[in-house]
Order: C-alpha cells, then sequence, then structure tokens
C-alpha cells in the first residue's frame, strides 16, 4: 500500500491530486490494473471531475457551501457537521483503471481531494490490484 501526504491551504478546497497520483504509478512499476484511492477521514473525500477549468472546482465548493452552511441546525458538537455532510456527498474511494502505466482519465477529468474542514495535514491511501496474467 502506497500513502500520499497532502496539506490543504484552507477550511474548504479540492486539490488536484491527478499529477502526484501518477507519479506513484509510474514510480511503483505499475502497468495495467486498477488503482484504488482510500480516503480515511470523515471531513474530507476524494472525487473526480474536471481539472481543465479552476472555475469548476469554484462553482462545487461554492454549491456545496450554499447547500450546506457551516452553521446550521445541527447537534453535532464540534462545530463541522457541515464537513461530514459534505465528505459524505463526495464519498471516501475511487477505483481508476491503469493501462500501460497511465491513469485511465478522461480527457477533461482530474482526481482531486476535497477538503470540508482544514486547513490539515491529510492521507489518502492507495492499493494496487494488477490484472491477473493468464497463463
Amino acid at each position: 500500500m502506497q500513502e500520499l501526504t497532502i496539506q490543504t491551504p484552507q477550511r474548504e478546497t479540492m486539490v488536484d491530486i491527478t499529477a502526484q497520483v501518477q507519479d506513484i504509478v509510474r514510480n511503483q512499476g505499475f502497468q495495467d490494473g486498477m488503482l484504488v484511492l482510500f480516503c480515511p477521514h470523515t471531513t474530507a473525500g476524494l472525487t473526480i471531475n474536471e481539472n481543465a477549468d479552476p472555475t469548476v472546482v469554484r462553482d462545487i465548493v461554492t454549491t456545496l457551501r450554499r447547500l450546506i452552511p457551516h452553521q446550521g441546525d445541527f447537534h453535532h458538537t464540534e462545530g463541522n457537521s457541515d464537513a461530514h455532510i459534505k465528505a459524505s456527498m463526495m464519498g471516501s474511494d475511487l477505483r481508476i483503471l491503469v493501462e500501460e502505466g497511465r491513469l485511465l482519465l478522461g480527457i477533461w477529468q482530474g482526481i482531486f481531494f476535497t477538503e470540508f474542514d482544514g486547513p490539515r495535514s491529510r492521507k489518502i491511501w492507495l492499493k494496487w490490484f494488477p490484472t491477473a496474467v493468464s497463463t
């Protein structure tokens, strides 16, 4: 298993980690198979979305902030209920196909770590599942 550490710069943000994940695939010599990414945090998550236009990230974060405001009728006493809800909407894992050492993503797709209770130092766990070779 590999581990990727991310330092998030603010309370709510989406960090494009596509290049870092591709570097891990290349450096570990992964060729054909599936890469699983898992976020072990309850106020952060993972998603795949457009990474060519930064206004997409802005629109996602702004819309989530509007739909689930930081202050609301929450009972959780830590003051981050909105972060738990937003992280649940994003999800905690991704599965990405890898072929010939390259992530199989669409032309506009990127991998994002989504932070909703930062800034913090966060981790993502990566597990490699190679394609079975038939004999």
